[in-house]
């Protein structure tokens, strides 16, 4: 069997997007598989992930995400927004989603077609919570004094505050915490600003990762890297510029970036 895949990308943090019915009846196993073997940049298309679309109503949404090396994950703010451009097509500007996710509903607005291919896009993230340490985090020698944040945003993030964030050696790093998305993060260059690298879970080094922008943007304010005042934080990655919404008090988050659609592909089930 043969099955047509649309590929996008979140500011480099590229996504095979699947369009399923409901009840299809592929096992978890199957697209485990499906996943590993589309997402391969040798032999397969190549991705970071493998979203599976089910449309539920004209504006609402299913979304399930496997990354590339088969495992699931709760949520990627910018797999969502792959997503909704893939379900949105020639949509107007201003359309609103619900998306079901693992890790609960999401309204994403798409704001507008920025060109052909791209859309501005924005995602109400729900609220930050606290984690405890993860598992083996002595192992990577953090310095006492060196600010760490455990966070959640229905899916598990280590934010570390850095002096350089060219100077560390990530990979080893995002290497002996393979369970949680690992970002480092340093102030700047704008005052309102911070620069962010981060290991994913389940796909290493990344170009970009939206729930990592939120945690770090988070992370940011709490511990004073941009002023009180700033109402939007720009947070740099290799890929592109993310804009956070961090609402102090309740720790509620907006993402907003772009999504660019790539290229429609067959393959083989």
């Amino acid at each position: 069997m043969r099955r047509r895949l649309s590929k996008h990308h979140g500011l480099g943090n590229d996504f095979l997007v699947a369009q399923i019915e409901s009840g299809e009846s592929a096992t978890a196993g199957e697209w485990v598989d499906r996943a590993r073997a589309w997402c391969d940049r040798r032999s397969g298309v190549g991705a970071d992930g493998l979203l599976l679309l089910e449309r539920k109503a004209a504006n609402r949404l299913g979304m399930t995400l496997y990354n590339a090396d088969g495992s699931r994950a709760e949520m990627s703010g910018n797999g969502i927004r792959c997503l909704v451009q893939a379900a949105h097509d020639d949509g107007p500007d201003g359309l609103e989603y619900l998306v079901d996710t693992d890790a609960g509903e999401r309204l994403v607005r798409v704001i507008r077609r920025l060109d052909e291919d791209t859309h501005l896009l924005s995602v109400d993230m729900g609220s930050v919570s606290d984690l405890t340490e993860p598992h083996n985090w002595a192992a990577l020698g953090c310095h006492p004094d060196r600010p760490v944040r455990h966070s959640s945003l229905g899916n598990p993030h280590s934010v570390v505050g850095v002096d350089d964030v060219r100077a560390v050696d990530l990979l080893a790093l995002g290497s002996l915490v393979p369970h949680v998305n690992l970002e480092i993060i340093e102030p700047g260059p704008e005052p309102h600003a911070i620069t962010m690298r981060v290991h994913e879970r389940g796909a290493g080094i990344t170009m970009a990762c939206g729930t990592g922008a939120c945690a770090a943007a988070e992370a940011a304010v709490a511990w004073g890297l941009v002023p009180a005042s700033t109402p939007e934080v720009l947070v740099h990655m290799d890929g592109g510029d993310a804009r956070v919404v961090v609402r102090r008090g309740s720790r509620h988050i907006t993402l907003i970036a772009e999504s660019t659609y790539v290229a429609t592909v067959t393959v083989v089930t």
